[in-house]
């Protein structure tokens, strides 16, 4: 009885594993066609008047693709060019039915002229910025009178007794009134998004008979960075490509205005593992302004140039990339080495995300340049903004490095920092959402 059960079971296991069989043989002609229709997109976002035709899937010569729109401009079922602005849509077909459709917007043709070059940066913050405490030496013995006023590292300082406070120098007078009249000062500070009212009461400090506040407060900022693109029609451009924040606080700095000048980079402290390398480079504040800073964003620092700048490599307007279109594999970088004078070096994009929302980090990129990695060993500070070309397109900047590894990095994608000079850049999707 066993044995004919144990008969019966082995049959029941040869059916099965031929029908899986069977499955398998007739399922794989379907594999490749369904691959394929997976592949394709339901929105692209193309340029007007592009030389590239719209990336899209062909599916074989049972299926083809049409539009009617005049927006679009067929070269056959396969092959569409974008030529006005607007939304349209291409329908994939066969047999004559429609069987996927591709919403397709088509934006003005966005140029920028690339940067390369090393440029001087000088903040002026909002108001006066709070960078730390000290205690003074008064007749009730050490006080520091901004701490028990409950005024923190990283506050902003924007009026006092009612009057608004641009820079320290503005400070002192209202100390020493208030001192001499033994009244307190009523404080008006910017914490994160929030504003706060608070007194004050300064101390006279019995080694400098002079009245004090207790707190160490900083007005302005300077650095180095590199410049990332600017527009040639309204001389917008943007730089750094991540946000300047203070060094002791580690916020960002809230600024009031800005102006970047010509740096000269002088030499390069190589980066190592856990040591990332840097740029030295020197600049004056009062050498002459090549432009305005008007935003300090997470995507970089933002203003007009008083004229156009060259860099001598690629000075005409050049199309963008928008992040899907970027590529894992070989880019160029433009950034400055030695003097002011601008190179270019080759880099491999390892992973490029592509981004519905603004978003930092986009991309990693590796240094594969000899040239470059025997000089700094790799990305270094100062090369922030150092702009991203990739087929002829500007596709984004970079901007930080790993610390672990000096030879590769992040990128962010160029149509964020772009939006920061207040060119909208919006899909087919995001407009039937706003509409």
């Amino acid at each position: 009885m066993r044995r004919v059960n144990r008969v019966k079971d082995h049959r029941k296991m040869r059916l099965l594993t031929g029908i899986l069989l069977l499955i398998t043989v007739l399922a794989v002609p379907f594999i490749a066609p369904v691959n394929h229709y997976l592949s394709i997109p339901n929105q692209v976002v193309a340029f007007d008047n592009a030389s590239e035709p719209i990336d899209i899937p062909a599916l074989g010569n049972n299926v083809s693709v049409a539009s009617s729109d005049k927006s679009l401009q067929a070269i056959d079922s396969t092959e569409f060019y974008a030529k006005e602005t607007g939304n349209s849509e291409l329908i994939y077909q066969a047999a004559g039915l429609p069987i996927k459709k591709v919403d397709v917007s088509v934006l003005e043709d966005i140029r920028v002229v690339p940067g390369g070059q090393s440029i001087g940066v000088q903040l002026h913050t909002l108001g006066v910025l709070v960078v730390g405490h000290h205690q003074i030496e008064g007749e009730d013995g050490m006080i520091s009178p901004g701490e028990d006023a409950n005024i923190q590292v990283g506050d902003v300082i924007l009026e006092i007794n009612g009057e608004k406070v641009k820079e320290m120098k503005d400070v002192k007078p209202f100390v020493e009134e208030a001192g001499k009249e033994n009244k307190p000062l009523d404080i008006t500070l910017k914490r994160d998004n929030e504003t706060i009212e608070t007194t004050l009461d300064p101390i006279k400090d019995n080694n400098e008979e002079e009245y004090r506040i207790g707190l160490y407060i900083r007005d302005s900022a300077a650095g180095i960075g590199t410049m990332t693109f600017y527009d040639p029609e309204t001389k917008n451009y943007g730089a750094l490509g991540h946000v300047i924040s203070d060094m002791d606080t580690q916020k960002p700095i809230e600024i009031h205005n800005g102006s970047i000048v010509r740096s000269n980079v002088t030499s390069i402290e190589k980066g190592n593992h856990g040591t990332p390398g840097e740029k030295q480079a020197k600049f004056s504040v009062n050498d002459k302004k090549i432009g305005t800073i008007s935003k300090n964003s997470p995507f970089g620092v933002f203003g007009q140039l008083n004229k156009k700048i060259s860099n001598g490599k690629y000075d005409e307007p050049m199309p963008i990339a928008l992040s899907h279109e970027v590529k894992e594999g070989p880019a160029k970088i433009l950034t400055v080495l030695d003097g002011e004078e601008v190179e270019e070096f080759d880099v491999k994009v390892v992973s490029s995300v592509p981004q519905k929302v603004p978003a930092k980090k986009g991309m990693v990129i590796q240094v594969t340049d000899d040239e470059l990695l025997n000089k700094t060993g790799g990305i270094v500070q100062g090369m922030s903004g150092s702009p991203i070309i990739q087929d002829g397109k500007v596709i984004g900047a970079v901007t930080h490095v790993f610390v672990n590894d000096p030879t590769s990095g992040y990128g962010v994608h160029i149509e964020w920092m772009l939006q920061e000079t207040g060119i909208e850049i919006k899909d087919s999707a995001d407009q039937k959402e706003a509409s």
